[in-house]
Formats: structure tokens, sequence, C-alpha cells
């Protein structure tokens, strides 16, 4: 009984463990984020808990790292605290104040954001999904299929028109895929030929429809698999270029033509400026864009000098 005894008081004695150390480290890294988030909310212990309904000697064990966690009262602090639960328990995030905030507000973004944010934070990634695969963006008779065609052919690299690809995909053209598809029907043809571009070519330039931002997970995708210039023109621009082209159907009975068209340009600036490049092309012949095209193109690295280039396709 003796014997038992001091070993018994031995084991008490006994200095933890590896794993014992790195589950208190854990229980304290977890209470010090709740902590800070709550800080950071300008909150009081005793307003968290009447947010969360979780008792305050409880969050006061919590926040100092005393004991262990229950992960159905911790749900309850990251509910009252505006914050996935996930983020608190992660170790691979810091205890800045701002390291939640700026999860939360991730959280919250739209998928166009969210890429966004990835190019700031890992370039080097983003650029390698994105290969040397361009695309134009903008509203239609921005220049994006002339200036799309000149780029290609200045960079030695396939050209493609995305409702082209639609058209050879579903064999009619486009003007009849909206009476076949739908709206719905087409979103989903245009992201399936993006996929396909994305898929099998890793060297491009492609210009897309002006309405492929109103799909959000089809233009996150663009803007994270390609390099993006967004043509910018005024809406005059815009209307008589197409007007130039022989398409008067934008006017054909239709004096609010033109109130509608700047409407839509206004509704459209948020994310047609989430393109990495902006070029303006007003004003500007066709030469002179597509000089400051390949010059964006060539400043930035976007697509390799033909001399250097192999295989434009993988």
């Amino acid at each position: 009984m003796e014997t038992a005894a001091k070993l018994h008081l031995s084991a008490e004695h006994e200095p933890p463990d590896d794993c014992e150390i790195s589950v208190r480290e854990f229980i304290s890294l977890v209470g010090a984020r709740v902590r800070n988030l709550r800080k950071s909310r300008n909150l009081s212990r005793r307003e968290l808990s009447e947010r969360s309904g979780v008792s305050l000697r409880y969050l006061a064990k919590l926040e100092g790292g005393d004991g262990n966690i229950s992960i159905g009262l911790l749900k309850k602090v990251s509910i009252a605290l505006n914050m996935p639960i996930a983020m608190l328990l992660s170790e691979d995030i810091g205890q800045a104040p701002e390291t939640g905030r700026i999860a939360e507000l991730y959280a919250k973004a739209d998928s166009a954001t969210r890429a966004r944010v990835f190019h700031m934070l890992d370039p080097e990634r983003t650029r390698a999904q994105k290969a040397e695969r361009l695309c134009l963006v903008g509203l239609r008779g921005a220049g994006k299929s002339t200036l799309g065609a000149i780029a290609g052919r200045e960079h030695g690299v396939p050209f493609m028109e995305l409702n082209s690809e639609i058209e050879k995909s579903t064999g009619v053209p486009t003007s009849e895929v909206f009476a076949l598809y739908g709206q719905e029907g087409y979103r989903q043809l245009e992201a399936d030929a993006l996929s396909s571009i994305v898929s099998s070519h890793s060297q491009a330039v492609v210009a897309v429809a002006g309405g492929i931002v109103s799909d959000e997970d089809t233009f996150h995708h663009l803007l994270s698999r390609f390099h993006t210039v967004w043509l910018q023109a005024s809406a005059e621009e815009h209307m008589g270029r197409v007007r130039a082209q022989g398409d008067m159907r934008p006017m054909a009975g239709n004096p609010q033509a033109m109130v509608q068209l700047r409407q839509i340009l206004k509704a459209r600036e948020a994310l047609y400026s989430l393109a990495d490049h902006h070029l303006d092309t007003s004003g500007k012949t066709v030469e002179q864009s597509g000089l400051e095209l390949s010059d964006l193109i060539r400043s930035n690295n976007i697509i390799c000098d033909k001399a250097e280039c192999g295989s434009f396709t993988r």
C-alpha cells in the first residue's frame, strides 16, 4: 500500500509530456483568440455572456486558457462573435484581432472579391493558376474582339471568342442559344466553354460577353484562371462602335437605349474594375489601343515572347 501511494504521488509530480503541453498551448491560443475578438468588437465579457447565453464563469475560464474547451459552448460564443468556429479553432492563423476581422470579412465577401484577395496575398500561386491566359472583359463595343485578335497575332497565341466556342459546342448560333436554352442555360454553356479553354490552353487570348460578370461563380473562375483586362470606353463610344459595325438593333424602336446603356455600364463598373488591369480606349484608334494592350502584356509578363514560347497548348 505504501509503495502504491508513493508511485501515485510520483506520477502526480511528473512533468507534463509534449502532448499535454501542446494541448495546454492550444487551449490558451483559443482563449486568447476569443478574448481579442471580443475586445475588437468593444464587447465586455458580460455583454458576450448575454449574447451567447454562456456563463461569465465559463467565459473567464475560456479566455484564461483554463480547463477543457466545450465545443457546444464554444459554438455559442462563435455565433455571438459572428465568427466561424473553425476560425477560432484553427492553429494556422495569428492571434491579432485584425486577423479574425479579415477572416470574418473574407467569409462574407463574394467570390470575385475573394479572388482579388488571394491575388494580393499569394500572387505567385495566383500567377501559376492563370498561366499565360489573357481575358478581355467589358461592354459590347469596347473592342474586345478587335484588340483580342491583334494581341493573339502579335504574341503568337490562339485568340478565341467565348460565344464562338459556345456555338461550336452547341452547333447553333448564339442568337438561337438564348431561345433554345434560356438565360440560365446560356450561362451554364458559358461556364462550360470557359472551363474547356482553361483545361486545354495554357496560352490564349479570350474575349467574353459583357454579361459574364452577372454569374458570380463563372466570373470568379475567370478572375482566378486568367489575367484580365477591362477595356473601358464611354457609353457614347460603346454605342457608336456597335452602330459602326452595322448593328442598329440597340437603337431600333428604343429612344431610351442610351440611358439604358449608361445604367448597365454603371451597374457593372464595380465588377469590371475587379480585373487585374484597366485599359481606356476612349478617343483612341484601333492601332493606338492595340499598341497599348501589347505594351501592357509585355510589361506585366502575361504572355512570353514568341521566340521563347514552345507549344501553345497543354
